[in-house]
């Protein structure tokens, strides 16, 4: 069985809260909930993990290079567009395969959400898709 962690960043806990017009009225549990009955089908063991705190994200990370986890889905939320600290931490746990996956579609939003630094370290970027983007990163990683 593969094991496959999904990692989501900032603000994505305000999921049903914040922004309902874009990232619609089902909170992050209900998230976490949507791709586990989704994947159910798969061989992959799923863990979620959500942190609002760049360090704690890439401790996240890290610990799945050591915990022999097989890929990473991650919605780094805001630090798409600026962290290389995650763009690196990325590129460390090579060859762990990285997804990363935005509900909106970050190309049709504001100037400065175009733009993901952290995509260029990643396999794939799914956007716009919402929860089923999530759920499409995890069956590309279940397959690799």
């Amino acid at each position: 069985m593969k094991k496959i962690m999904v990692i989501n960043g900032v603000n994505l806990n305000m999921l049903g809260i914040r922004e309902k017009n874009i990232y619609g009225e089902a909170t992050y549990d209900g998230l976490c909930e949507y791709i586990r009955s989704k994947c159910n089908d798969t061989s992959v063991g799923l863990e979620f993990f959500q942190s609002n705190h760049e360090g704690a994200i890439i401790d996240c990370m890290q610990k799945c290079y050591f915990d022999g986890f097989d890929g990473i889905v991650i919605n780094p939320g805001a630090h798409t567009h600026y962290s290389y600290a995650l763009y690196d931490a990325i590129k460390s746990i090579a060859p762990i395969p990285v997804v990363e996956v935005h509900i909106s579609d970050i190309r049709s939003r504001e100037d400065f959400r175009k733009v993901s630094v952290t995509a260029p370290a990643c396999i794939a970027q799914i956007s716009g898709k919402g929860f089923d983007g999530y759920v499409e990163a995890v069956k590309m990683l279940a397959e690799k």
